[in-house]
């Protein structure tokens, strides 16, 4: 048994109906030209041959003295993990993505492992999908992305496990190497404390700093600059998804006509869609929105827990030309990685959490509604560079499928995939209406920096 690290255990705190906290990945494949009819068939019959799975997909919440731990489920039963589907006729993207709108808004149930695999055939052309939802106290992005390619092969002869096969490469957060009682839990917590209380000094210098930066600095954006907006509203529980991939080749010319860099280019290109979206709505902020970018401080291959700081973007879009908006939200990204060059990993969680423990709070409580220290999540995964092969089927496309918040209405997560970057838009179904055409506008945005 092992108890909840406090990062992980902050994801199972914020889960309400309205607002499940896990992570997806939808996965569309095309079968060999020599595949029959029952290619999905065979696939799933091979994929539940594996009945015992390895961590974290084997192990449930359980609540000891007070503790949330991990503890492995005895009475695993793997029919109620996996699930196989099909999309009536005539089998569109459309119709595939309005059911992993479906699926993405239920709950896990927290009694099993906190995971769920759909196997979906009837796609149009022939084509076949997988869609994996997993708890973010599991998996961050990053270890989901990581989890993803050890279950694909760039050989496309050769023959994968399915995912909750894949065995851990080194212990993580959620796998039960010892036995830990609440006295252990207590002691872990404590020996945390210490090795961070050493930086205190450091970490209370940098809040300092930024606090002086907030009113002399007009790149440093702080948590209390974001403006209301249409996408800072309680949300329902029901959701949209749209996905969509975009030329790597593209984003790489913009950024190297710009001299920026690709995430550079990835939040002007959301700056240019949001301010569009927003445009058509008549609900354009005279403030610039605000976004949180996560920044993965992974530094091992562990495929389980959360190692994720983040940074605050001004996306500029107040104002009309592109270029400005490009200029001002490279600058903003700038003044954090400075402030982050100065800290070490340590550091900067702590320094993430001293400066946004009141934003926290209020996103737990809902104390002051009408505050937001941001305004829309955009995450970058990086992700395989080369073409991938599931069981045979080629890899067309890698969606992530993310978390809207109370809020934050509207997250934005991408990964890279060989020659793409694969964008996956997660939102409340009932706070934003026509959300689909960000996708035009994502792409309009990264026309109008010249690609």
């Amino acid at each position: 048994m092992t108890p909840v690290n406090p990062m992980d255990l902050g994801f199972l705190l914020l889960e309400r109906r309205n607002q499940p906290m896990h992570v997806g990945g939808l996965i569309l494949a095309r079968p060999p030209a020599d595949a029959g009819p029952d290619y999905a068939q065979t696939l799933l019959r091979d994929m539940l041959a594996y009945q015992q799975p390895e961590a974290p997909f084997n192990q449930r919440l359980h609540r000891r003295a007070g503790v949330w731990c991990w503890t492995r489920d005895e009475e695993f039963d793997l029919d109620s993990h996996v699930y196989h589907l099909s999309l009536p006729e005539p089998g569109r993207i459309r119709e595939l993505l309005a059911l992993v709108s479906k699926l993405h808004s239920a709950l896990l149930d927290r009694s099993k492992p906190l995971w769920e695999a759909y196997v979906i055939e009837g796609v149009q052309d022939g084509r076949i999908a997988l869609y994996i939802k997993v708890h973010h106290a599991l998996v961050d992005g990053v270890a989901a992305m990581k989890l993803m390619q050890r279950v694909t092969s760039t050989d496309p002869a050769a023959t994968v496990v399915a995912p909750w096969a894949v065995p851990p490469r080194i212990r993580d957060a959620a796998t039960p190497e010892r036995s830990t009682t609440a006295l252990t839990a207590l002691a872990d917590a404590a020996s945390q404390f210490r090795r961070h209380a050493g930086s205190a000094k450091t970490v209370a210098t940098e809040v300092l700093r930024s606090i002086r930066a907030r009113k002399t600095d007009p790149d440093y954006v702080s948590v209390f600059q974001a403006p209301r907006s249409l996408f800072n509203q309680r949300i329902s529980g029901s959701r949209r998804f749209a996905a969509q991939s975009y030329a790597m080749a593209r984003i790489r010319d913009a950024a190297d006509r710009h001299q920026a860099t690709i995430n550079d280019i990835v939040l002007a290109m959301c700056g240019s869609a949001l301010r569009r979206y927003l445009l058509d709505l008549g609900e354009l902020p005279d403030k610039p929105l605000v976004a949180m970018v996560p920044v993965s401080m992974r530094r091992d291959d562990s495929e389980g827990g959360n190692q994720v700081a983040m940074i605050l973007a001004n996306l500029a879009t107040h104002l009309d030309d592109p270029l400005e908006r490009l200029d001002t939200t490279v600058r903003s990204v700038n003044q954090s990685k400075q402030r982050f060059s100065r800290l070490s990993q340590g550091e900067i969680l702590a320094y993430m959490t001293t400066v946004m423990a009141a934003h926290g709070a209020n996103m737990a409580l809902g104390i002051n509604p009408g505050w937001q220290a941001f305004n829309v999540i955009i995450s970058n995964v990086p992700g395989p560079p080369e073409p991938l092969y599931w069981n045979g089927a080629a890899v067309e496309g890698v969606y992530p499928v993310s978390i809207p918040i109370d809020g934050a209405a509207l997250n934005i997560t991408l990964n890279s995939y060989a020659d793409s970057l694969e964008f996956g838009l997660i939102g409340c179904r009932r706070t934003l209406p026509h959300m689909q055409r960000l996708l035009g506008y994502l792409d309009d945005g990264l026309s109008t920096l010249g690609a």
